[in-house]
């Protein structure tokens, strides 16, 4: 996981919360972009998960260790 994947989804939750406070201030109107931004994080850390999930070869798939027999 690199550190972009890390920082992107507590950016999304931190979005959400400082919207939550913009709607309760100002309206809804006034947070609708702020809201817009943190679902578009949001899918786009959804995104780079699947990516990364299909670009990493299965366990199942990896060569196993041979291993050594005691004697």
């Amino acid at each position: 996981m690199k550190v972009l994947d890390i920082v992107m989804l507590p950016f999304a939750a931190a979005l959400v919360i400082i919207g939550a406070h913009v709607t309760m201030q100002h309206g809804v109107g006034a947070s609708y972009p702020i809201f817009m931004f943190a679902v578009a994080t949001l899918f786009w850390f959804l995104l780079r998960k699947k990516r990364r999930e299909e670009n990493e070869p299965a366990e199942s798939e990896l060569p196993k260790k041979k291993e050594k027999r005691k004697r």
